[in-house]
C-alpha cells in the first residue's frame, strides 16, 4: 500500500469513524460527510490521472456535482430543523413526531 493510498483511506475512515461515533450535532455529521466526499474525490482524481485514460477524467467531476447537491441539501435540512426545534442536537430529533 502505497503512501498516498493510505493517507487517502485513513481520511475516509477517519469521517466515516465522526460520523458513526459523534453524533451529538447535525453540522459535525455533515462536516465528515463532506470529509468522505472529500477524500473520495481526491482519490479519484489522483486514480483517473495514474491512469491516463479520458474516460474516467468526467467520474471525479461527476462525483464533486454530487457531494456539493449533498452539501446543499444537508445545510437545508439543517435550516429546516433549527428553526422547527431551535436547536441542531441529534438527540432532540424523533422522526414520529414529525
Amino acid at each position: 500500500m502505497t503512501p498516498v493510498h493510505f493517507s487517502f483511506t485513513s481520511a475516509f475512515m477517519l469521517g466515516l469513524m465522526g460520523l458513526a461515533f459523534h453524533r451529538t450535532h447535525l453540522l459535525s455529521a455533515l462536516l465528515c460527510l463532506e470529509g468522505m466526499m472529500l477524500s473520495l474525490f481526491i482519490a479519484l482524481a489522483l486514480w483517473a490521472l495514474q491512469l491516463e485514460v479520458t474516460a474516467f477524467s468526467a467520474a471525479p467531476m461527476l462525483l464533486l456535482a454530487f457531494s456539493a447537491c449533498e452539501a446543499s441539501t444537508g445545510l437545508a435540512l439543517l435550516v429546516a430543523t433549527t428553526r422547527t426545534h431551535g436547536s441542531d442536537r441529534l438527540q432532540n430529533l424523533n422522526l414520529l413526531q414529525c
